[in-house]
């Protein structure tokens, strides 16, 4: 039986981050946080370019956290102050879908940096590229998404507008820092397996220019939490079929690596500009 509080169907969620938030504000000594990122494969150095690191907690001692499932994932909590006096909230603790733990616990994170007081989620991944000009190392803007998952963080009749859910001002910021941006839309499917090269063609079919096994449902609760987006994936290799040798998890870490020190320093250029 699971004791962990969003499991039950009766316990409000934003409660619980309320309840994350306020730990989080007695942990690190900082009321209110401005700015968010969650750091997916890849990007993890940015947490020591954006600023000075006042604090540094485990997730998993936060309500509602759990510990991360994967290799490339910290699993901490890092509250940042940055040169302009503004704080960030690092998320090195993100819960996939294919996890199995159900969408609250996908976007309690998203739901708790709401609850410090950030205006700006950023969310990154690691992904694979459709595009072939797109080489594994790339950054890449997200302009939109489409859910695969068959699944919201919304829950009941509540009707969120997604018209512009990756903020434009936020995308033409980022191009100021680095003009040679390309962007594209993302597309999440349930994972943990990686696409079919039929699926992979289905997502180009229906307009998806990056597949991926995260950040769709995060911006969704970003969203309704009243939070402007920027989304960045890293093109950690070419997706199925499009790239014609087998996809490795251990692909994605290398491509990570590779890329981390130059997509970090970009990252936080990008958030000196926020």
């Amino acid at each position: 039986m699971s004791t962990h509080p969003l499991d039950d169907p009766a316990v409000n969620p934003f409660d619980v981050a309320a309840t994350a938030a306020l730990e989080i504000a007695e942990r690190t000594g900082v009321d209110r946080h401005d700015i968010a990122l969650t750091l997916g494969s890849g990007w993890g150095k940015a947490a020591d370019l954006i600023g000075e690191t006042t604090a540094t907690i485990p997730a998993a001692e936060i309500t509602g956290f759990s510990k991360p499932a994967l290799e490339g994932h910290v699993g901490t909590l890092r509250s940042v102050l940055l040169p302009s006096g503004k704080r960030a909230l690092i998320i090195g603790a993100r819960t996939h879908y294919y996890e199995g733990h159900g969408v609250r616990r996908v976007v309690h994170s998203v739901r708790t940096a709401a609850a410090t007081g950030a205006k700006i989620m950023i969310l990154t991944n690691g992904a694979g590229g459709i595009k072939e000009t797109w080489t594994p190392g790339s950054p890449v803007l997200i302009s939109d998404h489409i859910n695969l998952t068959a699944d919201s963080p919304l829950e009941g009749a509540t009707f969120i507008d997604l018209t512009d859910l990756y903020a434009a001002r936020l995308r033409a910021i980022a191009r100021s820092v680095d003009p040679t941006l390309d962007e594209g839309v993302y597309t999440q499917f349930r994972g943990p397996h990686y696409e079919t090269p039929a699926e992979v063609q289905m997502a180009k079919a229906i307009g998806g220019h990056i597949v991926g096994m995260s950040t769709a449902l995060e911006a969704i609760a970003a969203r309704q939490s009243g939070m402007e987006i920027l989304g960045l994936s890293l093109i950690t290799n070419l997706a199925a079929g499009i790239q014609k040798t087998p996809l490795s998890h251990e692909e994605v870490l290398e491509a990570g690596r590779e890329a981390e020190p130059r997509i970090s320093a970009l990252l936080a250029k990008i958030v000196a500009e926020l």
